[in-house]
């Protein structure tokens, strides 16, 4: 099974696939406007249907809600059908070139029958991608004529997360993790998980090695003066990691993480970052003089957001938040791939043995994305920031 679809293939199937009123297919397809129709002389004159609930904005705790409307009025008797459309933007069209196997960002369903109470519901069939704002709408059909589109209505799907083959996503801001909690840490309400020890880190098992792809997340609380635990040193510590199995993490040969060195850091409290890919042979990190040229005296009241992508070599960038002013990127080839046996990603990173303090106490994460494609620009926009 693949677990993206090639933007191509995408493509094709939203140009092929159709609209049968009659046929009751629910669909992803490209969600192109269409005009209401006017029909021959005679045609029935047909009010556009009103959307009932869900409320406006909701925020649901399903991926598959009911949709229900007031039905549209008609000059003419006669059995009226119903179209309704989902979609993650207005525009009501593929958002991205490649879509997740796992999770609709674009519904279409037609066919759906009238029901005679005054209101007519539609169930979404499909899980809709999580942490979304959705948009939906929905058109009435009576013989040849077509209805114009009802007023567009939003609704937020429920705020989970997920660890599949070749994609994690993990909010964080709802009390639960899809990893695991290793030593201190704090939920903070809409805020995330809070790592409060030296020793504190979240761990991902990933059911199958991500060779090629983006980890990313949102993070708070990162500060040059970083509290230091008796018996360890902080010259080094990780805003994330990335190694194979459960081994040594500092003498891993698959280690990957970014860094945000403290006051004993080379030189204080620059970004840096280390990427292993087989061997000591096979290890890059920016060189001295591009560290002394990275310092920054990061405020812990800002969200940063922190994206490292690998193939062949690794990028880090780092921003205010997530589509705010990126001030580093700094990126370097290698000549192998990233292919772990056992591909465990973290939040922090494991105390290694010579007891070189690992996290940032204090350090705040939420809306972490692991995948094998580019995180999709409307996942987890249905969190409270």
């Amino acid at each position: 099974m693949k677990h993206v679809w090639l933007a191509a293939a995408a493509a094709a199937l939203l140009m092929n696939a159709g609209c049968d009123s009659g046929s009751g297919e629910t669909k992803q397809v490209e969600l192109t406007p269409a005009s209401p129709s006017s029909g021959s002389g005679g045609s029935a004159a047909l009010t556009a249907p009103t959307p009932d609930s869900p409320a406006e904005n909701a925020q649901l705790a399903t991926l598959r809600p009911t949709l229900t409307v007031r039905n549209a009025t008609s000059s003419q008797a006669g059995a009226r059908l119903y179209e309704f459309q989902i979609s993650d933007n207005t525009g009501f069209t593929a958002s991205g070139g490649v879509l997740s196997v796992y999770y609709a960002v674009i519904v279409n369903k037609t066919g759906v029958a009238e029901d005679p109470s005054g209101k007519t519901s539609f169930t979404v069939d499909t899980d809709l991608q999580p942490a979304t704002k959705m948009y939906w709408r929905a058109r009435a059909v009576q013989g040849g004529v077509t209805s114009a589109w009802s007023a567009t209505a939003s609704f937020k799907t429920k705020i989970a997360g997920y660890n599949v083959p070749g994609e994690l996503f993990d909010p964080l801001t709802g009390g639960e993790t899809v990893g695991e909690r290793v030593g201190s840490t704090t939920f903070i309400p809409e805020k995330g998980i809070r790592l409060d020890s030296s020793s504190s880190f979240i761990r991902y098992r990933l059911p199958q090695t991500v060779t090629a792809g983006e980890f990313s997340m949102e993070v708070e609380g990162l500060r040059p003066d970083i509290p230091v635990a008796p018996g360890f040193s902080v010259n080094k510590p990780k805003i994330f990691g990335m190694q194979d199995g459960d081994g040594d993490y500092t003498t891993n040969i698959w280690r990957i993480d970014g860094q945000y060195r403290g006051l004993e850091g080379n030189p204080p409290n620059c970004i840096q970052f280390r990427a292993m890919f087989g061997g000591d042979q096979y290890k890059i990190e920016p060189d001295t003089a591009v560290r002394y040229s990275m310092v920054f005296m990061l405020d812990p009241s800002k969200t940063y957001f922190w994206k490292g992508t690998w193939s062949n070599g690794f990028r880090l960038e780092v921003s205010e938040g997530i589509g705010g002013p990126k001030f580093y990127d700094q990126a370097l080839p290698v000549g192998n791939a990233y292919n772990p046996a056992r591909h465990v990603a973290y939040l922090g990173a494991p105390v290694g043995s010579g007891g070189e303090m690992a996290v940032i106490v204090g350090a705040t994460y939420r809306n972490v994305w692991l995948g094998t494609r580019p995180r999709p620009a409307t996942l987890g926009n249905a969190i409270e920031r």
